[in-house]
């Protein structure tokens, strides 16, 4: 368990170990948004270790000159950085070369609905296309297995990154391959050490309809059910943004050896040319992004 981020420490505990007063620690919450407790199912508020550290860096910072809103937004601009995913993540990559995308924190259920729509719009293209998809684990893979089989007959290249469910298959990448005469995507199995281990993505670099879906899994979430999980996510249609997913993704699946890769890092080198998007072809993945939404939407209603 990370100590860090749970919550037992009461306002006194906090003001003793930061020697900073209960009565400023609340003036900061009220006027900065800052240090924010959590509230415990008794009612209590309580802050992590984590605070502790904030606070003393906020402390240093003001010793060093800074206004008191300055450090606190240093200290936060701080904690988002260590919590997001670091390099060879398309997450982390498409926010850090392309911060005009906005984000939106959705669950796994919108993600599903988004994800579906993406490749039911380019299968209904079959257009020789460069598609990869992560999902996080095997379990989350198996019930799209089938899906993304009859993808990759219509693709240029289809990779899946997901966690073997048994470590021990993690040199073996054959055994979640094709069988005999049929097309499937080619798995790139992930280990612990994964930069997107925690990641969502559908990616899909075609002329006509290049489309990037890239979400990470916030942490914290032990015990949520499946579908309710929450992701920090963001999308866009712009080819230069796609290209650079595929291309971090492609390199991702070259360290892990997988088959084929070289072709498609060949065929990625270029920079895409920077045509305008065809109105139709998103009119219709809108469209049906939309009606894939309200489904699931229903489905849970009446589940």
């Amino acid at each position: 368990m990370n100590t860090s981020s749970t919550p037992t420490l009461s306002i006194g505990d906090l003001a003793e170990r930061t020697g900073v007063a209960p009565a400023t620690l609340r003036m900061w919450e009220q006027r900065h948004g800052f240090p924010v407790p959590e509230r415990l199912d008794s009612g209590h508020r309580r802050y992590a270790e984590a605070d502790v550290e904030s606070i003393r860096g906020v402390l240093d910072r003001r010793d060093a000159g800074s206004r008191l809103d300055a450090a606190i937004a240093d200290v936060l601009a701080a904690r988002r950085r260590e919590s997001e995913p670091g390099a060879r993540s398309i997450w982390a990559e498409l926010r850090r070369r392309h911060r005009e995308i906005p984000t939106h924190r959705l669950t796994k259920q919108t993600l599903l609905s988004l994800s579906w729509a993406i490749e039911d719009e380019f299968a209904a293209k079959a257009e020789r296309a460069h598609l990869f998809g992560l999902f996080q684990h095997e379990h989350y893979y198996s019930p799209a297995r089938r899906r993304w089989d009859e993808l990759a007959r219509v693709a240029g290249s289809s990779y899946a990154f997901f966690a073997p469910e048994d470590e021990a298959d993690l040199g073996h990448p054959e055994k979640f391959g094709p069988t005999a005469g049929r097309a499937a995507s080619v798995p790139v199995l992930l280990d612990d050490s994964s930069p997107v281990r925690r990641e969502w993505a559908v990616v899909c670099d075609s002329v006509d309809l290049p489309v990037v879906l890239t979400a990470w899994e916030l942490p914290g979430q032990e015990g949520v059910a499946d579908r309710d999980r929450v992701f920090e996510s963001a999308w866009s249609i712009d080819p230069m943004a796609v290209r650079r997913a595929s291309r971090t993704c492609a390199a991702l699946a070259a360290e892990a050896g997988a088959e084929g890769v070289a072709a498609v890092q060949y065929a990625l080198a270029d920079d895409p040319a920077p045509v305008a998007a065809d109105l139709a072809a998103v009119s219709a993945l809108f469209s049906r992004v939309v009606a894939y939404v309200d489904d699931g939407a229903r489905r849970l209603r009446r589940a």
